[in-house]
């Protein structure tokens, strides 16, 4: 079974042909108006969503299948203590397919060791975002028209932004990537990010301060909320705030074939003003993603059955209920019956990741 619940758990080639699949439903609607006939997406949502939760519906809609499900989890018996491994085994009575979004990190990889129907991942915590990924590739390669030999410069919340971490991933795979990081101190990217990301595929990278000190040499910039509640201190929150705003002015020394993409929803880190600008992609953005939600349900679907499309969910050298996490937002710390997970460490030999959530143990 394939299950999407990291961006890397689809290879290079398997993301391009996602990508080359949702070019062409953009390009042939009709032709895929009944793909998905007698079909049925599970929506688990169970924290608030907009963009996500509708575009998976409104992608299988389009594909002529059925959608079911929950937005609000306190509505279901997960209100009664029903464990996540048990909603998807009683989900798999009902449906084709599975996308959820969780605020427990690790939820969705629960959720997959115990389905015998593909799981996507919509976001679970402050872990991984991979279908918010595949829709940033294809504004890209709409937008800018390659994956290769980009500046792509990452600013606002990069220390608990899933989008951000899961972005990074997906483009480490590709040659002349240089990666910008523009964040305040307090939430500039975890370490084990730049060792067992950007090290190990040998991406260059800056961090810096401000916006305008790299604005011109940037040909994508992905814009995120800086946090207000991440700061201990709010007087120095106002002192920095400001510095992360992109506004026309600042816009003005980019390149005018430079992309300002944003997963949504924004704050007010990008000025209204801006919105006008043809290189602000961040909307038509947000229609990509239904279109390769359309994608990835048709290929997951299509790759169900095949024995060469099977996830590695659980590394092997991975051991079990020996640490625990010390993240208490951790499903393995939430929920019970959930063994812990731990594989060894890129970043510092003889240390020890989560599974579920990167975090190291107690």
């Amino acid at each position: 079974m394939k299950h999407l619940i990291e961006p890397t758990d689809l290879t290079k080639e398997e993301t391009e042909e996602i990508i080359d699949l949702a070019l062409d439903i953009i390009a042939n609607r009709e032709k895929y108006s009944e793909a998905c006939k007698g079909k049925k997406l599970a929506t688990l949502f169970y924290e608030p969503s907009t963009r996500t939760r509708l575009s998976f519906t409104s992608a299988m809609m389009e594909l002529g299948g059925n959608v079911l499900g929950f937005s609000d989890a306190q509505n279901t018996s997960v209100s009664k203590g029903e464990t996540c491994a048990d909603t998807t085994k009683v989900i798999n009575c009902f449906a084709d397919i599975i996308a959820m979004r969780h605020f427990e990190e690790g939820a969705a990889l629960v959720s997959a060791l115990n389905s015998r129907i593909p799981v996507i991942n919509a976001g679970d915590g402050s872990h991984a975002h991979p279908t918010q990924t595949l829709t940033d590739l294809l504004t890209i390669r709409r937008e800018i028209g390659r994956f290769d030999d980009l500046t792509i410069g990452f600013c606002g919340d990069l220390k608990f932004g899933r989008t951000v971490h899961s972005l990074i991933k997906a483009l480490s795979r590709y040659k002349g990537i240089n990666v910008v990081l523009i964040a305040p101190e307090q939430l500039r990217l975890p370490g084990y990010m730049k060792k067992e990301v950007l090290d190990v595929n040998g991406l260059p990278y800056k961090e810096v301060s401000t916006l305008e000190e790299v604005m011109p040499e940037l040909d994508v910039l992905y814009m995120t909320r800086v946090q207000k509640e991440r700061f201990f201190d709010e007087d120095e929150y106002d002192r920095v705030k400001d510095c992360f705003v992109l506004d026309a002015k600042k816009l003005a020394a980019a390149k005018p074939e430079m992309r300002v993409l944003h997963p949504l929803p924004r704050v007010n880190e990008i000025a209204v003003d801006v919105d006008s600008d043809p290189r602000a992609a961040y909307f038509r953005q947000v229609e990509n993603g239904k279109f390769v939600r359309m994608a990835l349900i048709l290929s997951l679907l299509k790759w169900a059955g095949r024995e060469d499309k099977k996830n590695v969910l659980v590394p092997e050298n991975a051991v079990r209920n020996r640490f625990t996490c010390r993240n208490p937002r951790c499903i393995s710390n939430m929920e019970v019956n959930v063994d812990t997970l731990f594989r060894p460490a890129a970043d510092k030999e003889g240390e020890w990741r989560c599974v579920y959530c990167e975090s190291k143990p107690k």
